[in-house]
């Protein structure tokens, strides 16, 4: 497809998609452009997908009880030690997405985002847009009805009273943001309200712009880490506050506080931890998942220097790529992204593995780019995946590829 066929026809189609952010950042971001995969496979993502959740979510329930030091060693803000020991649903998190690096046969994963996933609209909504127009199978069929239906479901588990005043927010001046919230909203008698029109009133409650007290608050894009350093103009803490409001249980936030808790990538560490002692907290058949899908990570670099591996240098909260350094077998270092927002956290090494090279259309004609694998849960179930094309750290300027299915011979 020539540069000038390929972009009329990717202006068409997006142009007429309301409500998407097909570019960001004044660069393309969603590709006029496919990656077809079997039924097969996309069975073989679902079922690992299933089986990484399942360790993580049994991890979690493990460092719900381990000592304070033990989660201030993990790199937790001491100001959430209470608030992630909270457990408001009957699963960690609602909705979180798994990235997955093909590796050989299979899929190793390199970390969780199990508090503010994005990715979402992407992939629930416009991949079957995207399928359709290719003319092939949508392999998130059904997806977005399994999305409606966990989104009212963690609500209705939520809710004190029979009818709660629902609120959606996010940063009204972030497009991806507000829209994936608006998104998630469709369908829920709610009211989206910005994060800056929020009011809050210290161990009384949080309000809307109007005045109403909110019951409960859907913060899908508003991470824990960011939360808790909030002020207001006055410097009180308000992000604080609204965690104490939880506890208080004055106010119910999804995803539920314990999204938290699996959000820092030492958990990787403690699971590989538990794994090299071949520790009786996991079964032989789940050291054997542990195994195929997860990558030695440590809090340390000792193991990969000793070992002569490469490896990945990432803060325990972290987002996009941000702050993230990749260093050769040497220990010498040969990538790292320019953003630098979270070298205040603890960082966690992790074994390097080579992202797979694909070959897309752009605007800027034929590239080549690394793949990433997007693969979500929704209570701990397989749900929407998807692909991310970029450089060799995948960060916020990394392309959406569209997946879809490959047509059946015969």
């Amino acid at each position: 497809m020539s540069g000038k066929t390929y972009h009329a026809k990717r202006q068409r189609f997006y142009g007429k998609i309301k409500d998407f952010w097909a570019d960001l950042y004044e660069e393309e971001y969603a590709l006029y452009d496919i990656k077809l995969i079997d039924k097969e496979e996309v069975a073989r993502i679902r079922l690992i997908s299933e089986r990484i959740g399942f360790i993580f979510l049994k991890t979690a329930s493990l460092l719900q009880k381990v000592p304070d030091e033990t989660l201030l060693e993990m790199g937790f803000p001491k100001e959430t030690l209470s608030f992630i020991r909270l457990k408001t649903l009957p699963i960690e998190s609602v909705i979180s997405r798994l990235d997955l690096i093909p590796y050989g046969e299979s899929y190793k994963c390199i970390e969780i985002n199990a508090d503010t996933p994005t990715f979402i609209k992407e992939l629930f909504h416009i991949n079957g847009l995207v399928c359709e127009q290719f003319r092939v199978e949508n392999p998130n069929e059904g997806m977005e009805h399994f999305l409606r239906k966990a989104v009212r479901e963690s609500i209705y588990q939520s809710a004190r009273k029979e009818y709660p005043h629902i609120v959606f927010t996010a940063h009204e001046d972030s497009v991806e943001d507000s829209e994936t919230v608006r998104y998630i909203q469709n369908g829920v008698p709610s009211k989206f309200t910005p994060l800056h029109k929020l009011q809050i009133q210290k161990d009384v409650g949080l309000f809307d712009e109007d005045g109403s007290k909110i019951d409960i608050l859907y913060r899908q894009t508003f991470p824990i880490e960011s939360l808790i350093k909030d002020e207001d103009e006055e410097g009180n803490p308000i992000g604080l506050w609204l965690l104490e409001l939880v506890e208080q249980g004055k106010l119910s936030i999804i995803n539920p506080p314990s999204s938290f808790l699996l959000q820092s990538k030492a958990v990787q560490a403690v699971i590989w931890g538990l794994h090299e002692e071949s520790h009786p907290f996991f079964t032989e058949e789940e050291h054997l998942w542990i195994d195929e899908f997860f990558l030695p990570t440590y809090l340390e670099a000792d193991y990969f220097l000793q070992n002569g591996l490469s490896y990945v240098k990432k803060p325990a909260f972290g987002r996009e790529g941000d702050t993230l350094e990749i260093f050769n077998k040497e220990g010498r270092l040969v990538h790292e992204d320019v953003q630098k927002s979270y070298s205040e956290y603890i960082p966690v090494y992790q074994q390097f593995v080579e992202h797979p090279i694909i070959t897309f259309n752009s605007e800027k004609g034929k590239q080549e780019g690394r793949l990433l694998l997007g693969s979500f849960l929704l209570n701990g179930k397989a749900a929407a995946i998807g692909y991310r094309a970029g450089g060799i750290i995948t960060n916020n300027l990394s392309y959406y590829l569209p997946v879809g299915l490959l047509k059946e011979e015969g």
